[in-house]
């Protein structure tokens, strides 16, 4: 069994500021990069919350 220590909760990615973008339609954006970086977190978050339990409220 793992300990918070050892399998911290995964930390959410910093979203863009609206200054990020320049809005010229790079590619990728920034807020494309973002978006990817969010679905990681969000699967990594999930299964770290079905290795804590009791920390999903």
């Amino acid at each position: 069994m793992s300990t918070h220590h050892d399998d911290p909760r995964p930390i959410p990615p910093e979203a863009p500021l609206p200054t990020d973008c320049c809005d010229s339609g790079c590619d990728p954006c920034v807020h494309d990069a973002y978006a990817e970086e969010l679905a990681h977190y969000r699967l990594k978050l999930a299964e770290w919350q079905a290795r804590h339990p009791e920390e999903t409220a």
